[in-house]
């Protein structure tokens, strides 16, 4: 029950956050000097009375408070609207959400399931060649921009033919099976996995080694190792639970890390989820899809936040909630 009143809580101060994330927003967007019909401005086939008739459609005839008024009015509603090109907000989200979920669940799951163990196998071999040698290979990948690597891994895919250069699915998807289905959709994932992979587990398995590290020289562990307990049983059952813990407190902030790396990335394998959404909404200048992929992302970050907190909170019985 009182874990259930904590979530409750953390529910409802997400309010205010959402109200401030979208009130910044909004007038950022609105005061750039990207003009959201600028495509029609420029086509001599368009008339000043359609131009008008958009303009009232989009409410850009209106003040920018009364603006905001009407957005948040018909998003309180659960009412998107729709973007520039007609198409109903709420269903472009909706195609492009469970695509970044899957995406961003695939990298932190592998990253944890590597970074982890490796980040414990250099901690117990410190200042060996192998963690001399884990230590420059993860300074390589910090130091890697993102977009930089996406593009030499496409430039390789174009070149190789051995990774598709775009999408999540192929041409004939439909027709497949649902083996086949399940291969061509983790064939498309390879590339922006191995991206956002590589950027992640260089600070996951860093931030473990250290932990770790500092938990083995605490006074504790030694007086365990002096009471004669062996040292699997040290490390394992002392040392690595309170040094695992701070890493379940970064699962939120790794999560908000992969939803902003991913928009470049994205972009770049023309991989159709909420990041690539966002920039070109934001190029635009589309009010309404760029604010309702903002307010979701906010929601994913606030979630993610709230159950890497609840899963401290199982690991760690010194947590209390209340």
């Amino acid at each position: 029950m009182q874990i259930l009143v904590y979530i409750l809580k953390r529910l409802i101060q997400a309010i205010p956050l959402l109200f401030i994330v979208s009130i910044i927003s909004f007038f950022i967007i609105r005061l750039s000097p990207v003009d959201p019909l600028a495509e029609l401005r420029i086509n001599p086939s368009i008339s000043q009375e359609t131009l008008k008739a958009e303009e009232q459609r989009l409410g850009l005839d209106k003040p920018l408070p009364v603006q905001y008024a009407l957005w948040l009015k018909s998003f309180l509603r659960g009412d998107l609207g729709v973007s520039v090109t007609g198409e109903k907000v709420s269903t472009k989200l909706w195609e492009r959400i469970p695509n970044t979920l899957l995406l961003t669940s695939v990298v932190i799951l592998l990253t944890w399931l590597v970074g982890i163990p490796l980040g414990i196998y250099a901690a117990l071999h410190w200042k060996q060649p192998i963690d001399r040698f884990l230590t420059v290979l993860t300074s390589i990948g910090m130091a890697i921009p993102s977009f930089f690597f996406a593009l030499l891994l496409l430039i390789f895919a174009v070149r190789s033919g051995w990774f598709p250069t775009g999408g999540l699915t192929g041409y004939n998807f439909s027709s497949l099976s649902p083996l086949h289905k399940f291969f061509d959709i983790a064939h498309h994932l390879v590339l922006p996995v191995i991206v956002l992979f590589t950027i992640s587990l260089s600070g996951l398995q860093r931030q473990m080694r250290g932990n770790l590290l500092d938990v083995l020289g605490a006074d504790y562990i030694k007086f365990a190792r002096a009471k004669g307990l062996s040292e699997n049983k040290v490390i394992y059952k002392h040392a690595l639970r309170n040094a695992i813990n701070p890493m379940v407190t970064l699962l939120g902030f790794e999560f908000a890390a992969l939803l902003s790396g991913a928009a470049l990335t994205e972009y770049v394998f023309q991989y159709p989820g909420l990041g690539r959404l966002i920039l070109e909404a934001v190029m635009k200048s589309d009010i309404n899809l760029v604010m309702a992929s903002l307010m979701m992302g906010t929601i994913m970050l606030i979630l993610g936040n709230l159950i890497a907190d609840i899963l401290l909170k199982l690991v760690d019985p010194r947590v209390s909630v209340s």
